[in-house]
């Protein structure tokens, strides 16, 4: 009886072992798989720099109506107007098989409790578009002879997004908050001299 054992134990092993090189070799497989994922360092740091707000002189509702005003200056289309929201769209194509979409939301909030006193925050997200060119040729089948290929092409052609940013270029906003605040002094009533 024992001996029955050993000899059930002695063809048990080899499968066990090759269950547990199966196992290993799965799990190697399954580590090479995952080290193909590109890791990205972390790309936000919160700081307290001033380059997505600033603060003006106006009521909420007088910010982002200057905000709209300089928007529409500069050939953006308005998608949204509101009191304590504006957001606007333009686009441009710096070649011929390239398109870039430029959307700026500028959000405006009390800072002060009379709220005689605005904080402006804007976000510039830029959509980058190249054109995909595709191209299809007909086949024609013939029974006795089989497929035929012929040379008609016809083009597909379709623009397809490869990139999106938010603008983090101090410039960028410097010169938009610009623009805001000329708009604002044109809002505000003047003294006139008798």
């Amino acid at each position: 009886m024992k001996l029955s054992w050993i000899r059930d134990r002695s063809t048990v092993w080899p499968l066990a072992r090759l269950g547990l090189a199966g196992l290993l070799g799965l799990s190697g497989l399954l580590a090479g798989c995952g080290s193909g994922v590109k890791a990205f360092p972390l790309q936000e740091k919160f700081g307290s720099t001033a380059t997505y707000s600033r603060l003006f002189d106006a009521t909420p509702a007088q910010t982002c109506e200057a905000a709209r005003r300089a928007l529409l200056s500069q050939g953006y289309i308005i998608n949204t107007a509101r009191a304590d929201l504006v957001e606007g769209q333009k686009s441009f194509q710096p070649e011929a098989e390239s398109h870039l979409q430029m959307v700026i939301r500028v959000v405006c909030a009390p800072e002060n409790a009379s709220g005689s006193i605005s904080l402006g925050f804007v976000t510039a997200l830029q959509d980058s578009y190249a054109l995909k060119k595709s191209n299809n040729s007909a086949s024609l089948g013939v029974g006795a002879i089989g497929s035929v290929s012929l040379p008609f092409t016809s083009g597909n052609d379709s623009m397809v997004k490869v990139s999106s940013e938010t603008i983090a270029s101090d410039a960028f906003y410097d010169s938009f908050f610009d623009l805001v605040k000329r708009y604002l002094v044109g809002d505000e009533p003047t003294d006139q001299a008798p």
